[in-house]
């Protein structure tokens, strides 16, 4: 019999024989589901001031209290989102051997967590990570030539709207559109296909592990599964699928630059026991010499280079398992903050699968 999934049971069970009890202390317990903001992005083109001046202001306070929120009428077309889904799902049902030795799309397949070494540090999942500047390659498509024409579409989609909603959070602090979008380009930027296999064996297995995103900020397109949770005060809260909307989250680079104002929240995906789930993210990020400074004094944060940034995440990664983010760049004196970090647990598991974020 062919089978399409990894065999993410033979690793997960691998880890439970052998692994010796994680350190961190994590409540997987779900306290609520949440609504997140919700806000109609045809306020940004709006002749009427008023109009644009509250769209704006709902697209900061989200980012800045939540770090998380939801947008519709965003101008993605939903034929052009049907059309992305399908062909996920028809990529994803390939036979595993295929996925994993065929070298499609740029060699990007990866699945569970082959640096794990306890269960809690296993994600229960399957991607694909395409840098943009392989998306329009028609070598790295093999067969699947129809998905070529769908992925490059809804690649451009994806990064005029990531740019949309930059330039709006920079304006926002008073300075011009282009001072990101000027620093990022398809050399760095990225989609990642994402597939959360059925997992009947315990409600415990993460789908992807607690994280938090390397990025300036991620757009991501869900299915009506759900699955993912997210950091809001110090508990861990669902969050309610909404068919009509795209989920955008702030990363680690736009609270680095806006000086904390702008939120990288921590958030994680948990299996489902009966249905399996898709999604597809597209991930905004400068070029890898950009320096990243806070726009503010006195900075928070020390500058740094996007390469810098992700060289010492992949360190700390290999060393000890986990992603230690920002902290490390913050400036001598902000000690209380560090401190205020590590109480709320910090220390980030990054799987393979999500190295990038």
């Amino acid at each position: 019999m062919i089978h399409s999934d990894p065999p993410l049971l033979n690793h997960y069970g691998a880890l439970l024989c052998c692994s010796t009890q994680c350190d961190e202390s994590q409540s997987w317990r779900i306290m609520e589901e949440c609504q997140l903001p919700l806000i109609d992005l045809s306020g940004l083109s709006s002749r009427d001031e008023m109009v644009r001046k509250a769209c704006v202001a709902a697209i900061y306070r989200a980012s800045s209290e939540w770090g998380f929120f939801q947008v519709v009428n965003h101008g993605i077309c939903p034929r052009l989102l049907g059309k992305m889904r399908s062909e996920q799902v028809k990529l994803f049902r390939t036979p595993f051997e295929r996925k994993a030795s065929c070298g499609l799309l740029n060699n990007s397949y990866r699945w569970g967590t082959p640096t794990a070494t306890c269960p809690k540090q296993f994600s229960w999942s399957e991607a694909f990570h395409v840098p943009l500047t392989k998306v329009s390659d028609e070598a790295c498509y093999g067969e699947f030539t129809s998905l070529r024409e769908v992925m490059t579409e809804f690649a451009a989609a994806m990064s005029k709207l990531a740019r949309l909603l930059a330039g709006v959070l920079t304006e926002n602090m008073g300075h011009g559109k282009e001072v990101i979008d000027n620093i990022c380009d398809e050399s760095t930027c990225f989609l990642r296909l994402n597939h959360y296999p059925a997992c009947p064996i315990s409600p415990e297995i993460s789908g992807l592990v607690p994280h938090t995103d390397s990025d300036f900020l991620t757009i991501l397109c869900q299915d009506q599964v759900g699955g993912l949770q997210l950091m809001k005060d110090s508990k861990w809260v669902a969050v309610k699928p909404n068919q009509d909307a795209l989920i955008v989250n702030i990363g680690d680079l736009f609270q680095a630059w806006s000086n904390d104002v702008y939120k990288s929240v921590e958030h994680k995906v948990v299996t489902n026991a009966k249905m399996e789930r898709y999604s597809m993210a597209y991930f905004l990020c400068p070029s890898f010499d950009s320096s990243i400074g806070s726009y503010g004094e006195p900075s928070i944060y020390r500058k740094f280079t996007f390469r810098e940034y992700r060289d010492q995440v992949q360190e700390d990664v290999r060393k000890t398992g986990y992603k230690v983010g920002l902290p490390r760049f913050l400036l001598k004196g902000t000690e209380d903050f560090t401190r205020s970090n590590k109480e709320s647990n910090t220390r980030i598991y990054i799987p393979s699968i999500t190295a990038n974020s």
